[in-house]
């Protein structure tokens, strides 16, 4: 049986892949693994969800799972997965479930486990979850059997957690924000308003099957052209549970998480926030942010491509911050997962701080053109392992010197094996990509 967790909890087509079945397994199951680790105290869990159709069968399939295994519910209704995270640790629960698919398409839909303090839960947990799914013995019986109570103002207790860590005022800054249809619908606009900024809301009428659609951070173009007309400073765009933010500068122009990061590091090296000097990205990040990073005195450590294993890598050397090309951008000390709305606020705060604007922030890092080609395979780690490959990968390398960079790599996920190549001009990244992608292609 392929493993039922993947890299950002179970997901799938509603109804379909992810079913009300499997949704309540998987609850039951994970209050019962929490109750065996721990049986000082009934389990107690957070439950929210994104406004998409299908979380409100599945918000109730795992709200019966886990009072079925004699766990308490706290039900936080549509909320970003950043406010699930941050409510798990502030009200003290033991588990948190977050239902959300983040920026795929409506149909579908995921479940993100968090544990006590608001952190993803280790594999090996996520191994025991799945052990025991078919388990039924010991449910408990009247008095045992969880209770459900909704906690009133989750949201407003997000937005206040947000406000007293932005470092000062937005006033000054206007600000257009896409908000996807999605879970920050409402908390977006609203923290950016009392943080002092003038708001300008976008694609904040949820109806259960407008997320994603069109908008948020996978479509930029319509964010762009609001920027452009409303004269704005910036745009900030989030994906439907809004872990991830983009941005969009005065003229248009698209800021990835790349720059945004870039843009942090050296305002929490200003202030002395930023330990040791050092920020934590995945491999897929621009070669521009290295050689941003290593001019301004900044350490850069990469990890795999996951936020998971960014998160390992920010706790396991204490470190404040990092992120991903795609916008999730972690600050430990104020999230213990990717928080766009975190993000945005830092970001925003940084303009109003230092009165320039985003393009001339984001300006520190020039990104080198990068090109990524996708050769399906019928064994991906034979084929990336290849001596015919590794020569290439080599031959290719030592063309480019230091001022380009290859990254070939199989698939977390499908039977393919991504090559990625950065260099100075689109042709030269493009045509080394599309050399070695036939190289590739060749291996039988």
């Amino acid at each position: 049986m392929a493993r039922l967790f993947g890299t950002d909890g179970v997901r799938g087509l509603a109804n379909a892949d992810l079913t009300p079945e499997i949704a309540l397994a998987v609850a039951a199951s994970a209050a019962r693994v929490l109750a065996e680790h721990d049986r000082s105290h009934r389990p107690v869990a957070v439950v929210g969800r994104d406004p998409r159709a299908s979380g409100e069968m599945l918000e109730a399939a795992v709200t019966a799972g886990l009072t079925s295994a004699g766990a308490d519910v706290l039900r936080v209704g549509v909320l970003p997965t950043p406010a699930v995270a941050h409510l798990v640790s502030a009200l003290g629960a033991d588990l948190g479930v977050m239902i959300s698919a983040s920026h795929n398409a409506m149909p579908d839909n995921g479940i993100k486990l968090f544990a006590a303090g608001g952190h993803k839960l280790p594999d090996s947990v996520e191994d025991e979850i799945e052990r025991t799914l078919e388990t039924h013995d010991g449910r408990p019986v009247g008095a045992g059997i969880g209770r459900v109570h909704d906690v009133a103002d989750a949201e407003g207790q997000y937005v206040e957690h947000l406000l007293k860590v932005t470092p000062n005022s937005l006033k000054g800054i206007r600000v257009v924000v896409d908000c996807a249809n999605g879970a920050a619908s409402i908390a977006a606009p609203d923290a950016y308003r009392r943080a002092g900024a003038d708001v300008v809301a976008i694609h904040a009428a949820p109806d259960g099957l407008n997320i994603n659609d069109g908008c948020g951070s996978t479509h930029l173009d319509v964010l762009r052209a609001a920027v452009l007309e409303h004269g704005a400073d910036l745009g900030i765009a989030h994906d439907g549970d809004a872990d991830r933010c983009l941005a969009v500068d005065a003229e248009g122009d698209e800021i990835d998480g790349d720059q945004i990061m870039a843009v942090l590091a050296l305002a929490m090296k200003d202030s002395g926030e930023l330990v040791e000097n050092t920020l934590v990205a995945t491999v897929m990040s621009n070669l521009g942010l290295h050689i941003a990073m290593r001019e301004q005195g900044i350490a850069l450590r990469t990890t795999g491509v996951g936020d998971r294993y960014v998160l390992e890598e920010l706790r396991s050397g204490g470190f404040s911050l990092g992120g991903e090309q795609s916008g999730h951008v972690v600050l430990p000390s104020h999230a213990t997962t990717g928080d766009g709305l975190l993000t945005a606020l830092r970001l925003m705060a940084r303009m109003a701080e230092t009165g320039r604007s985003l393009r001339e922030l984001a300006s520190v890092m020039t990104r080198l053109p990068q090109v990524l080609v996708n050769v399906r395979v019928s064994d991906k780690a034979a084929v990336a392992a290849a001596d015919s490959v590794a020569a290439a990968v080599d031959e290719a390398t030592a063309e480019l010197g230091d001022t380009g960079r290859v990254l070939l790599r199989p698939s977390g996920t499908e039977q393919l094996v991504r090559v990625m190549v950065e260099a100075t001009s689109h042709e030269v990244a493009e045509s080394t990509a599309h050399r070695l992608a036939e190289v590739v292609s060749a291996v039988h």
